[in-house]
């Protein structure tokens, strides 16, 4: 892990505490990170994949 310091908006910050159900503010930017990037790759893969897979091969 590596400290670092930027700007946050405030009522964006306390929704994602919300909806992700975490403590810390911390945890709240790490949570959001990892999910952002995992959601990126899954975006990468559908688009070299979409037309190597035909419809209906996968359930």
């Amino acid at each position: 892990m590596k400290r670092k310091s930027f700007f946050v908006d405030e009522q964006t910050l306390r929704r994602a505490k919300r909806l992700l159900g975490v403590d810390s503010e911390a945890e709240v930017v790490r949570l959001s990170l990892e999910r952002v990037v995992e959601m990126e790759e899954f975006w990468q893969f559908m688009k070299k994949t979409r037309l190597s897979i035909p419809p209906g091969s996968i359930e």
